[in-house]
């Protein structure tokens, strides 16, 4: 079954009706015939977010409760060696009124992915249709399988934002991917901006390596995890990513290529009745040299241009506290732009209580800087959170 992907679904109980008569193979997962099968899934991130400064009189704290991501996915199988994905997503959804959004961040329900799956062998496999760009590991987790809440803080790939050029990390194109031994790779064309600055209507190109020094990290096609709370082995994983674009930023009138060259490392060692260390960190390098009256126009697709880098430390304590266990972690971000803009960063203290690994775990962490996901500087700020993801 394939609902371990980024994909994960949308509300808190589902349930499937089929003619044919099919009979229950595995949970959530439908036989309706040799080699045809099909299963849902569902997840949920919802918060509760305390905000320095945040109230409308610009003085007070902010106090808000939002469901920050329901998903909702389908995943089937309609020959041995093909399959297919489909998932709606609303991400920051706000019940009761359109916000008039039609990319599925801020109220409204939107296809997240839809992919046919031809899945050859180990080695060779292609997908098509709307999916996950190959990308830097925090961009294959998703917010769900990240292992701090708030790990979008650096400036994040074209595919990120807001529908000009894909959504949430996902684009229309193909991809093909597979493994070697110890080493994983993906490689695909999409999209990439449509219209704007890409008048010659350019694709873009993006690829992923990833070497396995330990042992082999397992996840549904490229996907990836930033932990496994100690039961995926002893992990030490070196990924080298890119994405190019020809008039990929910029505007209509001044365009300029867009280039992202990213390396993460993620290492996890389980020291058995000691606990789990885990030691997450990435350096991205985007180039766009967007002249300033480009970015004057509020037509511009004006993609960060710098470079920026995070680092996270985890520690997953050994034994049990009532149903789960505690796993404090901290997290460093830097985003250092081009030009005169000036720098900023982000340190996000927190712990996980996990109870089921990325299906039932809670979180409560404190925040503090001005860094985000655009790499411009914010307002520099003190944030409290508690959160809670669940997935089926």
């Amino acid at each position: 079954m394939f609902h371990r992907s980024r994909l994960a679904g949308a509300f808190a109980s589902i349930s499937v009706f089929v003619v044919w008569s099919p009979h229950l193979i595995a949970s959530g997962t439908i036989a309706i015939g040799d080699n045809h099968t099909i299963s849902v899934g569902a997840g949920l991130r919802t918060a509760l977010t305390i905000g320095e400064d945040g109230a409308p009189d610009g003085k007070s704290a902010s106090t808000n409760f939002n469901v920050q991501s329901m998903r909702l996915y389908v995943d089937g199988q309609i020959h041995e060696k093909v399959k297919f994905t489909f998932n709606t997503t609303c991400e920051g959804c706000v019940f009761g009124q359109d916000t008039g959004d039609s990319v599925g961040a801020g109220g409204n329900v939107d296809i997240l992915d839809a992919i046919v799956r031809i899945e050859i062998n180990p080695r060779f496999n292609v997908w098509a249709g709307r999916m996950l760009t190959p990308a830097d590991r925090i961009e294959l987790n998703g917010p769900y399988y990240g292992l701090s809440w708030n790990q979008f803080t650096v400036p994040l790939l074209p595919s990120d934002q807001l529908g000009k050029a894909g959504l949430l990390g996902r684009d229309d194109g193909v991809t093909v991917w597979g493994s070697y031994g110890r080493v994983q790779y993906a490689a695909g064309v999409f999209d990439g901006v449509d219209g704007g600055p890409n008048q010659q209507d350019h694709p873009l190109f993006s690829g992923r390596l990833a070497i396995n020094f330990l042992d082999q990290e397992h996840n549904p096609g490229y996907y990836n995890s930033s932990t496994y709370f100690g039961t995926g082995g002893d992990i030490m994983t070196l990924g080298l990513s890119f994405q190019t674009q020809s008039d990929g930023a910029g505007t209509a009138a001044q365009p300029t290529d867009f280039h992202g060259y990213i390396v993460d490392g993620l290492f996890e060692k389980n020291l058995g009745e000691r606990g789990t260390v885990t030691v997450e960190g990435e350096y991205k390098v985007f180039d766009t040299s967007i002249k300033s009256a480009a970015r004057a126009d509020p037509g511009c697709f004006c993609l960060f241009d710098g470079d920026a880098w995070f680092v996270t430390a985890a520690y997953l304590l050994p034994n049990e506290i009532g149903i789960g266990k505690l796993q404090p972690y901290i997290r460093f971000t830097s985003n250092n732009p081009d030009g005169r803009v000036r720098d900023s960063d982000l340190t996000e203290f927190g712990v996980n209580y996990v109870v089921k690994g990325h299906n039932l775990r809670f979180n409560a962490n404190v925040t503090t800087g001005d860094a985000n996901l655009t790499g411009a500087p914010g307002n520099d700020k003190v944030s409290f959170l508690l959160g809670v993801q669940v997935q089926i």
